[in-house]
């Protein structure tokens, strides 16, 4: 290979791993923080400065107020069993409701160590999927059983790369996880990114799910692709979740398009902090986990069935149950927003992708027809208007033949003409 093709493949790795950016805003923070990507600068927390070593929110936040958790945890089912990979800027110890959901050591491929997260990036991740309950805080995991583990590919001194994410997948696989969260992504060309999609295929090969953030470069409005979600159009291992409001319409910084498979809360975001305690945040970041935490007490569900669900089930059933906006897909908030009650108490194994919804007749809202907007009269009332001057011509056709016969017939008598216009002779 000539010295060129070297140095333009050189290149090429270059802008690859320097493209590769986290999923959501670090800005704020009580400690030094990596300077926020590109991607995340539409996304400041929404709290004040997110302090670490903090109180716990007592309050139940909006996105765990919505779940009937009696339903979603029926028969028992937490989690439990699942192990979920967190690959981010790791998971920290030193909070207490994650202290009972760690799983081993994890590892870092910055140098740092996975247990202990100077950014608080991946505490939050961590917390939104098993965060133990705790009397003090009203905020807990969606799968509280479940087991995450850290792998720190990113802190707050050094950023991760695309090599580096793709490692961190490799390892994650081998470990035998269930799930892989990834609240990170670039925007850089497939085409750069051999060795990342040469991992999300190792995940597919291994039947390994990955969750994603589809990034939060969406107030432009502009279409981008952001991988590993945009994987999701290729391989059936990989659900990309945008980020939805309380009105489960998409958030303002959610990045659209024709990979977004499902939306998940990602506005005002409870999790747990460093050192503990609980704070507020938004991103697409943190709708990931919340739909990894789905996916996981699904995956347990359905673990000792016949026939298990993979991750190709797994995303086809969390997008068919989703609360749907539209009939169908489209690139904002993908299938609709994730229902996890719905997703747990719906046992139809998946065969095939999701489907629109059907038409639900003549009843059903989604038929109903705008009123038409006229600035003068409607053909109602101009089909109206005409019958009435139709009717009162005619009445007053009536009257004038009335009126003419009787006036003939006087004019008659006196002049003595017949009936039939012969002169009378007396």
């Amino acid at each position: 290979m000539g010295s060129r093709a070297i140095g333009q493949r050189a290149r090429h790795r270059r802008r690859a791993t320097g493209a590769l950016v986290t999923a959501a805003c670090i800005v704020g923070l009580s400690s030094a923080a990596a300077a926020p990507a590109v991607a995340d600068e539409n996304t400041p927390l929404q709290s004040g400065e997110c302090k670490f070593g903090t109180d716990d929110i007592k309050e139940t936040p909006w996105s765990l107020q919505r779940l009937l958790t009696n339903q979603m945890w029926a028969g028992g089912n937490k989690g439990q069993g699942i192990k979920v990979a967190v690959i981010d800027t790791g998971i920290d110890a030193g909070n207490k409701q994650l202290q009972g959901a760690i799983g081993g050591s994890g590892k870092s491929y910055v140098g740092g160590n996975p247990t202990q997260d100077k950014v608080g990036h991946g505490t939050k991740v961590a917390g939104i999927i098993a965060a133990r309950p705790q009397s003090t805080s009203g905020f807990y995991g969606l799968a509280p059983e479940a087991t995450v583990i850290p792998y720190q590919q990113t802190s707050d001194e050094k950023a991760g790369t695309a090599d580096s994410l793709a490692k961190a997948i490799d390892d994650a696989v081998t470990d035998r996880v269930n799930i892989i969260n990834i609240s990170q992504g670039t925007a850089a060309s497939e085409a750069l990114l051999p060795t990342l999609k040469a991992a999300v295929k190792n995940a597919a090969d291994h039947k390994i799910l990955i969750v994603a953030a589809a990034g939060n470069s969406g107030a432009s409005g502009a279409e981008k692709n952001v991988y590993p979600a945009a994987f999701s159009t290729e391989f059936d291992n990989v659900l990309a979740v945008a980020a939805s409001d309380r009105n489960n319409e998409r958030a303002p910084f959610s990045q659209a398009g024709p990979f977004v498979g499902v939306a998940a809360p990602g506005v005002d975001m409870v999790s747990t902090v460093p050192l503990g305690g609980n704070c507020v945040d938004q991103g697409t970041s943190f709708a990931s986990p919340y739909a990894a935490g789905a996916a996981a007490l699904l995956i347990a569900k359905h673990q000792n069935d016949k026939e298990a669900w993979g991750p190709a089930q797994i995303i086809s059933h969390l997008e068919q149950t989703a609360d749907r906006v539209r009939k169908g897909r489209d690139d904002n908030i993908g299938w609709g927003v994730i229902n996890p009650v719905a997703a747990l108490n719906d046992n139809t194994r998946p065969t095939g992708p999701p489907t629109p919804d059907k038409s639900t007749g003549a009843a059903g809202a989604s038929n109903i027809q705008p009123v038409a907007v006229s600035l003068g009269e409607t053909d109602q009332e101009r089909t109206s208007r005409i019958a009435i001057y139709i009717m009162g011509g005619a009445l007053l056709a009536v009257c004038a033949v009335a009126g003419s016969a009787v006036a003939i017939r006087d004019w008659r008598r006196k002049t003595g003409f017949s009936t039939h216009g012969e002169a009378k002779h007396g």
